[in-house]
């Protein structure tokens, strides 16, 4: 599954910020990133002692986005689509 090609926004936003997301699977919190600074990335919150990801489980690609559910390269699953009882995406994206 090829993904969706960014406009420029989002690629000016990648090159200011940081081209890459890692985020908690428990609490939300996310901070951008760019790929020569990976190592450098806590494995727990710093909020909540949750868990954070910025890979996919099964492919290992780079999460792109704060609102990514299922991963852009395999389509797994890279957390479920609820953050504080309100979906992180709708239905029809």
């Amino acid at each position: 599954m090829a993904g969706k090609k960014r406009n420029w926004i989002q690629e000016e936003r990648r090159q200011t910020l940081g081209d890459w997301v890692s985020f908690c699977l428990g609490c939300g919190h996310a901070q951008r990133f760019f790929v020569e600074e990976e190592a450098l990335l806590p494995a727990v919150c710093n909020w909540c002692k949750g868990t954070m990801r910025h890979r996919c489980p099964s492919c290992e690609a780079l999460v792109p986005t704060v609102f990514t559910v299922d991963c852009e390269e395999c389509g797994a699953s890279l957390r479920e689509n609820a953050l504080f009882g309100g979906p992180i995406r709708r239905a029809d994206r």
